[in-house]
């Protein structure tokens, strides 16, 4: 897969991210979120950048080998269609309408998506390096991870459907629980926060998410150099150098 070059300080300063003529991606902040719904939203964002794997069962149930379709059909075949322009305009604005697009085929064989518009000559096409730039930024500003797991037998593969029907089926009984308030209840609440339970709703999604895990990683570098530097602790020689570096990168 082809590798994303992602400018993340202009997603640390909350900065559209152009993605190709008439899509650009909007980072939104804690309020917006808040409004627009955090399941929802998250839903959504999960859903768009999914892969084979994480609808493993379902598509064993249509009769589609999770493991042989790419990460551009699925969302063309199938993830695409449950958004209309409403429900992604936190991400895209009001323009796009995944679930109206057209699929047709270049003259390469290669499958393309169009949005034509009455009174409106610019369409917009999204093709698979499109699509795989609109899922990289997706995780990359909601600091998420693709699922790289591969089934290598029929055995593996069996347990992974069967593994994540059992997991649907237990979160379906679940009380629903916010993801983020426990973040921010904790950064609000944490020396070295700047922000208070009134301006972090003013935070982008990104910057929120960066400061939660650099405030876990100042932390934790300070208590190894304390331990370290009490001569009663741990070993800092046996300590690697990024658990110390407390300006690290943390993608």
């Amino acid at each position: 897969m082809k590798k994303l070059n992602i400018d993340y300080l202009n997603l640390y300063r909350g900065s559209a991210i152009g993605i190709c003529s008439g899509i650009a991606l909007h980072i939104p902040t804690l309020s917006e979120i808040c409004e627009y719904g955090e399941t929802r939203y998250y839903q959504m964002v999960t859903t768009l950048c999914s892969t084979g794997i994480d609808f493993c069962w379902q598509l064993d149930e249509m009769g589609i080998p999770f493991d042989e379709i790419s990460d551009y059909q699925l969302f063309c075949q199938l993830l695409r269609k449950y958004y209309t322009a409403d429900d992604s305009r936190i991400l895209f604005g009001s323009r796009l309408d995944l679930s109206k697009m057209k699929t047709c085929v270049d003259q390469k064989n290669n499958i393309l998506l169009i949005q034509r518009e009455e009174g409106n000559d610019d369409d917009i096409m999204i093709d698979e390096d499109t699509y795989l730039k609109i899922a990289g930024c997706l995780r990359a500003i909601h600091h998420l991870k693709r699922d790289d797991r591969v089934a290598g037998t029929n055995s593996c593969r069996r347990a992974f459907i069967e593994d994540a029907k059992m997991e649907y089926e237990a979160r379906k009984l679940e009380p629903a629980r916010s993801t983020l308030l426990p973040m921010i209840s904790t950064m609000v609440n944490s020396e070295g926060f700047k922000r208070n339970d009134k301006t972090v709703w003013d935070m982008n999604i990104f910057a929120f998410m960066d400061s939660v895990k650099r405030i876990s990683k100042i932390k934790n570098a300070d208590l190894l150099l304390r331990s370290g530097y009490s001569g009663f602790g741990i070993d800092l020689k046996k300590v690697r150098k990024e658990e110390l570096n407390y300006m690290g990168e943390l993608h």
